[in-house]
């Protein structure tokens, strides 16, 4: 069985967005301004770690969790 990338704290997934290409000398530069040429699908994904954690039930287990969750204290890290 294959897991899914999902932060089990945070919730957090990957989401949609475009990388955007713009051509043209800025106004500033003394242009008349860039103007978007092009936009290209990418995947935003979300900074997360395997890392083992103890569940409430007591059990010692690997799961994915966020960076953020993890700089949060919202989940203990298990060192063996």
């Amino acid at each position: 069985m294959v897991m899914a990338r999902i932060c089990i704290v945070t919730g957090k997934v990957r989401s949609v967005g475009c990388r955007i290409i713009r051509k043209g000398q800025s106004k500033k530069s003394g242009g008349i301004g860039t103007h978007v040429v092009k936009r290209t699908k990418r995947l935003f994904k979300p900074n997360l770690q395997r890392i083992r954690v103890m569940l409430p039930s007591g059990q010692v287990k690997r799961v994915w969790v966020s960076v953020k969750a993890i700089k949060a204290g919202l989940v203990q890290k298990v060192v063996s």
